[in-house]
């Protein structure tokens, strides 16, 4: 059975996009992105909501084969290897390695977690809420900026207010720290 993990980077404050709906957080340094990189190639399958989805779909374009640094090249590679679920209403089409579904959120996670080895990667605030109010969420990891956005989309949605366990916490450059929660009731 799978694990599934929201994962984002995070204000300080608490927001994963600033008010104007742009990733405002600093764009990681070579060795944070080396960690998502290997967290990346750690995905078993990664459950996207659609606005992050368009968001990483820059990750698809041939251009990045070219990209200056090869942390970026190998970020890219591991992307496209990643098996991705798209969860939306409104597109009509997504990229390679990625299938789309429109149905109940909650059955094809149930689903997935059953038939699946490894992470689950959760990204968007939406989907993970969906995902956080049906008890499917394994692990919460907040990668938190040194940065005060002041306001924008929270990693955790209005209303969720999940009783939670640490399970740990690492020290990153940048001054990012990772603080790694698990579900109160959970067994991890």
């Amino acid at each position: 059975m799978a694990t599934i993990v929201y994962a984002m980077l995070t204000s300080l404050d608490g927001y994963i996009a600033g008010p104007g709906g742009d990733i405002d957080l600093p764009i990681p340094e070579e060795e944070l992105h080396q960690h998502f990189n290997d967290e990346m190639r750690r995905t078993a399958i990664a459950l996207c909501g659609r606005r992050m989805y368009e968001a990483m779909r820059f990750w698809d374009s041939p251009e990045r084969e070219i990209a200056a640094e090869e942390v970026e090249r190998d970020f890219a590679r591991a992307w496209r290897e990643t098996p991705k679920i798209v969860f939306s209403t409104t597109l009509r089409e997504v990229g390679p390695n990625a299938r789309l579904e429109k149905g109940d959120v909650e059955a094809v996670a149930r689903s997935l977690k059953a038939e699946t080895e490894g992470e689950i990667s959760v990204t968007g605030a939406e989907l993970a809420g969906h995902l956080a109010r049906a008890g499917l969420i394994d692990e919460y990891r907040l990668y938190v900026h040194p940065v005060v956005l002041g306001g924008g989309k929270p990693y955790f949605q209005s209303g969720l207010s999940p009783a939670l366990k640490p399970l740990g916490t690492e020290r990153f450059t940048q001054g990012v720290t990772l603080l790694r929660y698990a579900p109160a009731g959970s067994d991890n």
